[in-house]
């Protein structure tokens, strides 16, 4: 079996300035996950402070992986942007998306993982469908 995420992972979470981006991203860091960034084209330039740690906000996952060296990323979107949140991530070449989102309709889910896969994607997920 192999493994996809490691010790030495640089995690952006998609959707981090949400509330259930917020709650995820704080976990993960307490885990000892190394997130290294947020997109929300929205907030772009902002950071967020989760206790001891400052995490940045990018506007794309291409600018984000630029800037931090991330090779993975977590969707914490909602269900109608999911789509577009994992293609945008598979467009800019991230190793593994993991997409924690409920609620995403099977069509969407089924596109997304061909789309990623033809472009070397993993995808872990999603969560429940629709």
């Amino acid at each position: 079996m192999a493994i996809y995420l490691t010790k030495e992972s640089k995690v952006l979470v998609q959707g981090m300035t949400g509330a259930e981006g917020m709650k995820h991203t704080r976990r993960m860091l307490a885990a000892g996950t190394d997130v290294v960034g947020g997109v929300n084209p929205r907030k772009a330039g902002r950071v967020v402070d989760f206790d001891d740690r400052t995490v940045p906000v990018f506007g794309t996952v291409s600018e984000a992986m630029a800037a931090t060296a991330a090779d993975v990323t977590i969707v914490v979107v909602p269900p109608p942007f999911a789509k577009a949140a994992v293609t945008e991530a598979a467009d800019a070449g991230i190793g593994l998306a993991v997409v924690i989102t409920e609620g995403i309709p099977v069509h969407d889910a089924v596109a997304f993982h061909a789309y990623a896969k033809a472009r070397g994607t993993r995808i872990i997920g999603p969560n429940c469908p629709a």
